[in-house]
C-alpha cells in the first residue's frame, strides 16, 4: 500500500512497526525480508516519486542469490544490459586495447548482471508496494529513541513510534547523521572527484564503454544499448574534497571545466553538454568506514552504513546482501540481539569487498605518466576473457538460511 499522509494508520504485525528511510536499493529490499519476517513496514522517501534512469549498476556473486530468493531473478536478467566491448584511449586519443569488460571488473560473463538503475529500483519496488506502506515527498525530521521505541517527527509534520527504524538513505545519510555525528567522521575520501551525466549518443556506440585517460583524468562514454543517449562521466584527481563546490551546482561544472580545459578526444563535446544538461551528479569518490552500525533501536543499511565507492563496483551488492542479513539477523531475535548478528554475520563480507577498491583505482584511474603506462601495458597483455569465478570477495558470504518467511 502506498501513502502520502505520515499520520495515517498502519497495519499492526505480531513482531511490531518499522520504519526505513529510503527507497533507492537497501530500503525496498530491507523492506521486502521484514514484512516477510512479519513486521509492519513503513518506508519514507524524500523524493516525490521513485527514482528511474540513472546509471547502470551491478549484481554480482552473493548478490544474486539475494535477488534469486526474492523471485526477482528473472526479471532482472531480462534486464540485463549486456555490455560486450571496453575500449581505452591514451591522452593523445589513440586505442590502447579493446576487451571483454568482465576482464577488467572480475565479473562472470553469463552469471553476473548489469542493469539500469531504474530496472532494479522498479523491480524492487513491485515486489513490495502491496505489502509496504511508502511515504513519498516526505522525510525524518527528528529521531528520539526510547526504552520502548522510537519516536519520529516527519518534515511534513506527522508523528509516528516505531519499534525500529532503519537508515538507507545513502552515502550522505541524514539518519546516520541524527545517530552518530557529522559524516566527516566516517568518510574515507579516496583522491578523487567525478561527475556524471547524459548526453546525445552521437558516437554510433552501442552496448560499451569507451574510456579515455591522462594521468588524473578520465572521462568515459557509456552506451547501454542502442540508445539516443549515452551516460557521460568525467573523473579526476584531486587531493582533498572540495566541500565548498558539493552544494553548488554551477561551481561543479566550473570545476570540471577548469580541469578538463586542455583535454582532447571527445571532451571538449562533453563538457559543452555538461554546461547544459538537467542531470547533472557530481560528488566525491569515498567510503563509509564504521566501527558499528547500529545504536539502540536504529541501525544502518547500505551506502549508508558502509558504501564501498564506484571503484569496487560493488555497492549494489552490498546493500542487497546487507539488507538480507539484517532483516534474516531480527526474524527471531530482539533488536540488540538482532543488530549483533547481523554485523558479526556481515562485516567480513563488507570489509573485503570495500578493499577491492585498490583494484578498481589502479585499473581506471592511474594518476602518474609512469602509472598510466603500466596500466596501458597491462591492459594490452590482458586475456580476452576473465576467469569464470570471479573475484573471490563477490562471493565470500554464504547466505543463511534465517527462519522460514511467513
Amino acid at each position: 500500500m502506498t501513502r502520502t499522509d505520515p499520520a495515517a494508520g498502519i497495519r499492526t504485525a505480531p513482531r511490531g512497526r518499522v520504519l526505513i528511510s529510503g527507497a533507492s536499493i537497501a530500503g525496498p529490499a530491507l523492506a521486502f525480508w521484514l514484512n516477510r519476517y512479519g513486521y509492519a513496514v513503513t518506508v519514507v522517501e524524500k523524493a516525490s516519486t521513485l527514482r528511474s534512469g540513472g546509471y547502470p549498476i551491478d549484481v554480482r556473486g552473493t548478490a544474486l542469490e539475494v535477488v534469486r530468493r526474492m523471485g526477482i531473478l528473472p526479471r532482472l536478467q531480462d534486464a540485463h544490459i549486456d555490455l560486450r566491448r571496453l575500449t581505452f584511449f591514451d591522452e593523445d586519443g589513440g586505442q590502447v586495447a579493446s576487451l571483454n569488460p568482465h576482464a577488467v571488473t572480475g565479473g562472470v560473463a553469463g552469471r553476473d548482471l548489469e542493469v539500469r538503475r531504474g530496472d532494479l529500483t522498479e523491480a524492487l519496488y513491485t515486489a513490495v508496494r502491496d505489502d509496504v506502506e511508502f511515504l513519498f515527498n516526505d522525510s525524518i525530521d527528528s529521531l528520539h529513541q526510547s526504552g520502548h521505541g522510537v519516536d519520529v517527527t516527519f518534515r511534513g509534520g506527522g508523528r509516528r513510534t516505531f519499534d525500529m527504524v532503519f537508515g538507507a538513505d545513502g552515502m550522505h545519510s541524514r539518519t546516520r547523521e541524527m545517530l552518530f555525528g557529522h559524516e566527516k567522521q566516517f568518510h574515507r575520501y579516496l583522491g578523487y572527484c567525478f561527475a556524471v551525466f547524459t548526453m546525445r549518443n552521437t558516437f554510433g556506440l552501442s552496448h560499451e564503454t569507451v574510456m579515455w585517460n591522462a594521468p588524473g583524468r578520465a572521462a568515459a562514454l557509456y552506451a547501454v544499448g542502442d540508445d539516443d543517449e549515452v551516460h557521460a562521466f568525467l573523473n579526476f584527481a584531486l587531493p582533498e574534497p572540495p566541500f565548498d563546490v558539493f552544494p553548488n551546482p554551477e561551481a561543479q561544472r566550473d570545476l570540471v571545466a577548469s580541469v578538463f580545459a586542455d583535454a582532447g578526444w571527445e571532451v571538449p563535446g562533453m563538457l559543452a553538454a555538461m554546461r547544459e544538461t538537467d542531470d547533472l551528479f557530481f560528488d566525491g569518490v569515498g567510503q563509509i568506514r564504521m566501527p558499528r552500525w547500529s545504536s539502540g533501536r536504529v541501525a544502518l543499511v547500505g551506502d549508508a552504513a558502509y558504501a564501498p565507492s564506484f571503484l569496487t563496483g560493488q555497492g549494489t551488492s552490498l546493500a542487497l546482501v546487507g539488507a538480507y542479513m539484517l532483516a534474516g539477523s531480527l526474524a527471531d531475535r530482539d533488536h540488540a540481539a538482532g543488530f549483533a548478528a547481523y554485523e558479526h554475520g556481515t562485516r567480513e563480507f563488507v570489509t573485503m569487498n570495500q578493499e577491492l577498491v585498490g583494484k578498481g583505482r589502479t585499473t581506471l584511474f592511474p594518476t602518474t605518466a609512469e602509472a598510466l603506462e603500466e596500466r596501458n601495458d597491462m591492459l594490452r597483455n590482458l586475456s580476452a576473457m576473465p576467469a569464470a569465478q570471479g573475484r573471490p570477495a563477490h562471493s565470500a558470504l554464504t547466505l543463511p538460511d534465517f527462519m522460514p518467511a511467513t
